[in-house]
């Protein structure tokens, strides 16, 4: 993380905001783990006047990790006295596309923001946190049902395809399920590679896991 030589102005009025801040309205519905989350709208709409009253407002633009194999947003908070923070957040693209960016950067604008601002949440998919009192950006330890609701949300179109792949399991369909998966990043197959029975946000079926491994 980034910051201006001293930030101390920035903390109080950031403090000042956070007491000022509701929740963020989960208005958006997630289909998959049947629960609703607050969209990017519902994060600006959370912090637009308490950041307004207090003298901060923010910017973001996206950027592409070294390599080009992940794309995300850098955040900036802003004071009115000139004090800043910097932060970057990444995540692997699932398609390497258009649509597959647009949707990386949308996610992890809203991550970004969320936990920047330090707004209360219950998210299936995301989790972070701002230190009261301090402009310090940390994400939480992220447990075993939470990483996996992460990994299912960054890939839903490549999991909604394969879905539709093994509902009728020749064996093209199969292999083509196999190739989709294969090209998700191996430590989010593994997050997501847990059966229904012992997670709630689990996507693959158990049968559809026993294809996906050939068994």
């Amino acid at each position: 993380m980034n910051k201006s030589e001293s930030i101390s102005n920035l903390a109080k009025a950031l403090c000042k905001a956070q007491n000022e801040m509701g929740g963020a309205v989960k208005d958006s519905k997630n289909p998959f783990f049947k629960s609703n989350y607050a969209d990017l709208t519902s994060v600006i709409k959370a912090i637009k006047e308490p950041f307004y009253n207090n003298g901060l407002s923010y910017s973001q633009f996206p950027v592409t990790s070294e390599g080009g194999s992940g794309i995300g947003v850098v955040t900036v908070l802003m004071h009115s006295s000139g004090e800043w923070l910097e932060s970057e957040f990444y995540l692997p693209m699932a398609k390497k596309d258009a649509q597959g960016g647009a949707q990386c950067v949308t996610y992890a604008r809203r991550y970004a923001l969320q936990s920047m601002a330090g707004i209360p949440s219950a998210d299936d998919d995301a989790e972070a946190a701002m230190m009261r009192g301090k402009a310090q950006l940390y994400v939480q330890e992220k447990t075993k049902e939470q990483l996996c609701g992460l990994a299912v949300d960054r890939h839903i179109d490549s999991l909604q395809y394969i879905r539709r792949m093994l509902v009728d399991p020749t064996n093209d369909n199969v292999a083509l399920a196999k190739e989709a998966f294969g090209e998700i990043p191996e430590e989010d197959q593994r997050d997501m590679w847990v059966a229904p029975s012992k997670c709630e946000t689990a996507f693959l079926t158990t049968e559809e896991r026993k294809l996906l491994k050939g068994a």
